[in-house]
């Protein structure tokens, strides 16, 4: 025999060998299964998962315990040593039927219902029930039976209750809606949900339902934000009313869908006119939930148990095994590609059928954050995959109701706030380098608040101590990463823990600078003296419930405080101590357009604009609207802008032309919507027209497409404008305590400030940088050098 016959045989007699291996161990497997004391989940049918039908080892144990009047001391029976007898006198009482090994991870399934007549919390209990039996049908070899058959006797000492294993049903009013970002991975949560007159859902759950509304259509959330949960949803409704029929539970099941939530039951419909009543309509559902759960718990039971024999399979979010290959597509492959059940195409085709319903019944406005100075375009979609920045932010998971108040940033927004280059300060703070800041430590020009103003743009920190809002601008041009909400309900940092934290924060910032060619060293050691501090970084500052005490701790520091407010919370303004100056933003003149522009969440949203526009008159210090221009939105309004001057008498009236920010899912602005700086002034001088004099231009920062319009009567002395802040006086002022107005700490404007000027508003102690910019097919004589300027090619 030569060498290569030789090879051959040795080949063929390790591959008969492997063969014959893998067959032994095949029939070793299927014999194993087939003796396994374990259910076998193609017999938990629907008949057999019935309440009174199952009759697993568990419970056959328990009937067949002697008893006497349920208890096994009474009828002469020891009590079994790893449990509490109330008629043994050494025993302490104590209530469970079962012990679960500690090996054995029972399903991850949360029941939450929301009723008025009590009908779905008695389903919701229900089918806690089937989870229960069914668990311990699925699992007798892990589960200890006491001999004592008595619901009130002879129990485990230290088990928890199978109904406790399986998820005991919650009112949605006591479920925390933001608790679903940061429940655990690949959770079942089980809804049970009735409507009611025109739509509506329970009373208890209506904080619910709006908070689900508000977040399907928050793009800041994103496709992504529920693509951990599973879920399912059964509804309570009456045919009689049409097209209000289960409403609800459709709405509900289409939000969570949006979210990115895999659904794992078709949605359930039950009608008080059928001829079943809601119980026996609920039945069939609820045992078909059951049995695909604890079918797929079993499955993962036996993959945890057994090495893989073939190619790797894992259990699908619907029941089914799929190839981990499969898996590792993702969610975007998993819905691209659905399990073709019977049931499932029949509730797409029935979802389709009622599309158009659920867009008629959406309501316009929801909301988050707004900073209306600077709009445009939104940043880049999110992604549908969890950032690693936002899974892993445990400090910013929602603590349980024993912990308090939950915290506002949840690992989501806290992972897409840090993304954007915020620095958070606790729980719901933050502060981030402006632009401007960047620019005048290299020298080369301020903000326009430099130019009208006086503020130093390298000594001016910008921050909030509130990144939630009371809106939802359709403008908002922070990526709307942050909260939404009506009242403070979260957790509270102190305001001086929250000033120290922002000011550590921002000089590390300009430290980091220090060296960096073309920066200024003069220019890196004063901005780490801060004296300005701009509360307008995101959100609603004003929300903050100890704004007042906040405030006093930037002044006791010498640092000047410029705050603004979107104009929903009217009390807190009228509650407010004195600031450097007030801001009110003025994003529309209308209840239609504002409603439009900012998406309140307020439904009495224009009363509280108005009243917050009344309340700046009672104040002394410097008040401020600014409207944010933008084409074919809000510049055809100028009357009604103009007759909205008289309910607050500002002292300023700030106009800018809106800032294109790129487009994307969260705007449909485009460079056609953005007013050029000609455009901006014209308005401004409509609006003084209309004022009758009154309000005149008093500055313009070109470079930013900004003006300002000054009370001629306050800020127009001896011909000469003083629009600028004397920052020492105002101190003074505030340490002294006494009554001051914004007369008293007003400086005059130098005339590069002034509007008309040559200037135009650019600081000429400041070096004006124009790129030259040599774009593939363009001349580079379109790059023009202004002499005595620089000049940076930019390719």
């Amino acid at each position: 025999m030569d060498l290569f016959s030789y090879f051959v045989l040795v080949i063929k007699a390790l591959w008969l060998f492997g063969l014959a291996k893998a067959s032994l161990n095949l029939w070793r497997t299927s014999r194993a299964r087939s003796t396994s004391p374990k259910a076998n989940p193609a017999n938990l049918s629907s008949e057999n998962l019935g309440r009174n039908a199952i009759e697993s080892a568990a419970v056959k144990a328990i009937k067949t315990a002697p008893t006497q009047n349920g208890c096994c001391a009474q009828s002469g029976a020891t009590p079994p040593a790893t449990t509490n007898c109330r008629h043994a006198p050494e025993q302490n009482q104590n209530v469970s039927f079962v012990k679960v090994a500690a090996e054995v991870v029972a399903p991850s399934v949360k029941i939450l219902y929301g009723t008025t007549t009590g009908t779905c919390k008695e389903l919701a209990t229900h089918l806690s029930e089937l989870f229960s039996v069914g668990l311990l049908s699925l699992s007798p070899s892990v589960v200890s039976v006491t001999t004592c058959g008595s619901a009130n006797c002879c129990r485990s000492a230290d088990a928890p209750t199978a109904v406790s294993a399986a998820g005991a049903p919650a009112d949605l009013a006591s479920y925390e809606p933001e608790q679903l970002l940061s429940e655990p991975a690949d959770t079942l949560v089980v809804f049970l949900i009735s409507t009611y007159e025109g739509g509506s859902p329970p009373q208890s759950a209506k904080f619910f339902c709006s908070w689900l509304e508000d977040a399907a259509s928050d793009f800041r959330l994103g496709s992504a934000a529920l693509s951990h949960l599973r879920f399912a949803v059964w509804g309570c409704g009456n045919s009689l009313y049409e097209g209000h029929f289960n409403v609800v539970a459709r709405r509900m099941d289409r939000q969570l869908r949006e979210l990115g939530a895999n659904r794992f039951r078709p949605l359930g419909l039950g009608d008080e006119e059928a001829e079943l009543d809601l119980r026996q309509q609920f039945v069939p559902w609820a045992k078909e939930l059951v049995v695909r759960e604890l079918r797929r718990w079993q499955q993962q039971q036996q993959q945890q148990q057994q090495p893989p024999t073939g190619p790797a399979m894992e259990v699908g979010a619907n029941g089914s095994a799929v190839s981990r290959a499969a898996a590792g597509r993702g969610a975007g492959a998993t819905e691209a590609t659905p399990t073709a059940t019977e049931d499932g195409v029949h509730q797409d085709m029935e979802d389709e059928e009622y599309e158009e319903d659920y867009e008629e019944e959406e309501e316009e406005g929801a909301g988050s954050e707004m900073d209306m100075e600077d709009i445009g375009g939104a940043g880049p979609r999110r992604s549908k995959a969890r950032t690693g920045a936002g899974a892993g932010a445990a400090s910013a998971a929602s603590p349980g109701p024993e912990s308090g108040p939950p915290e506002m940033l949840n690992p989501l927004i806290r992972g897409s706030l840090t993304k954007q280059g915020y620095k958070l300060i606790g729980s719901h703070s933050g502060v981030k380098m402006c632009r401007w800041t960047k620019s005048m430590l290299r020298g080369r020009g301020g903000c326009y608040k430099h130019a009208f103003y006086g503020i130093e743009s390298h000594r001016c920190m910008e921050a909030t101590p509130s990144l939630a809002c009371a809106n939802k601008c359709v403008f908002c041009w922070r990526h709307h990463s942050n909260p939404v909400g009506k009242t403070w309900k979260w957790r509270m940092d102190p305001p001086d823990t929250i000033v120290e934290t922002a000011l550590d924060l921002h000089t590390r910032m300009v430290r980091e600078y220090s060296g960096v060619p073309g920066v200024k060293p003069e220019a890196v050691a004063e901005g780490l003296q801060v004296r300005h501090c701009a509360l307008s970084l995101v959100g609603e500052p004003i929300m903050y419930p100890e704004i007042n005490a906040l405030v006093d701790q930037l002044h006791s520091r010498g640092i000047s405080t410029f705050l603004v407010t979107n104009a929903q919370f009217p009390d807190r303004i009228e509650q407010l101590n004195p600031v450097t100056q007030l801001y009110v933003s003025v994003d529309a003149a209308t209840p239609e357009s504002l409603k439009a522009v900012d998406r309140p969440l307020f439904s009495d949203y224009w009363e509280r604009f108005t009243a917050c526009l009344s309340a700046l008159r009672s104040k002394r210090q410097r008040t401020v609207y600014r409207l944010t221009l933008v084409k074919g939105w809000n510049m055809a309004e100028l009357q009604a802008y103009a007759s909205l001057v008289d309910l607050g008498r500002p002292d300023f009236i700030e106009i800018k032309g809106v800032t294109y920010c790129g487009s994307g899912a969260a705007s449909s602005l485009t460079m056609a919507n953005v007013p050029y700086h000609a455009d901006v002034v014209e308005f401004g001088q409509a609006i003084c027209a209309a004022r009758q004099g009154d309000y005149a231009l008093a500055c313009e920062h070109a470079h930013s497409c900004c003006i300002l319009l000054a009370r001629v009567d306050k800020f127009l002395v001896e011909g000469q404008w003083h629009t600028w802040i004397d920052y020492e006086k105002f101190q003074r002022l505030v340490r002294e305590g006494g009554d001051f107005g914004a007369e008293d700490y007003m400086l005059a404007t130098p005339s590069w400030a002034v509007f008309g000027s040559e200037q135009a508003g650019f600081d000429p102690e400041q070096m004006r940088v124009r790129k030259v910019r040599r774009h593939p097919g363009k001349s580079d004589s379109a790059a023009v050098s202004v002499a005595g300027e620089a000049v940076e090619e930019d390719s």
